[in-house]
């Protein structure tokens, strides 16, 4: 069984996969970082729930501009194969020009030895 240290470092590791897929314009590898049954509870939109579907929300996102997130880990709590991540994030457009910043929580599973999001939701602190 993954420690707790563990654990940190890997959802760590994969919320660097998940910036860099975000920055490259990959929507489909940001799809398989989620739970087969997984969720994206963005703002001002109803749940999206599924590899598909979840591809095609980043499709989407990626194509209005979203060109970099940073992503601010602050507290992660671990029950055995489920862990609760708080932070922050900042979203960028072209020209590294910050377009969003707001608080994020993520209930990540362990699928196999390999942590995934399962559901995502944040919002932001803009109006």
């Amino acid at each position: 069984m993954a420690t707790a240290v563990d654990v940190h470092e890997h959802v760590r590791a994969m919320n660097d996969l998940f910036c860099d897929a975000l920055r490259r314009g990959a929507p489909a590898e940001l799809a398989d970082l989620y739970t087969s049954d997984g969720q994206v509870m963005a703002p001002g939109g109803d749940f999206v729930r599924g590899h598909e579907a979840i591809e095609d929300f980043w499709h989407g996102a990626l194509d209005k501009s979203l060109k970099g997130l940073k992503l601010h880990s602050v507290e992660l709590e671990v029950f055995a194969d489920t862990a609760v991540e708080v932070g922050r994030y900042e979203l960028f457009g072209p020209d590294e020009t910050r377009i969003d910043e707001g608080k994020y929580l993520v209930v990540w599973k362990d699928v196999h030895g390999m942590w995934k999001l399962h559901w995502d939701i944040w919002n932001s602190n803009g109006a």
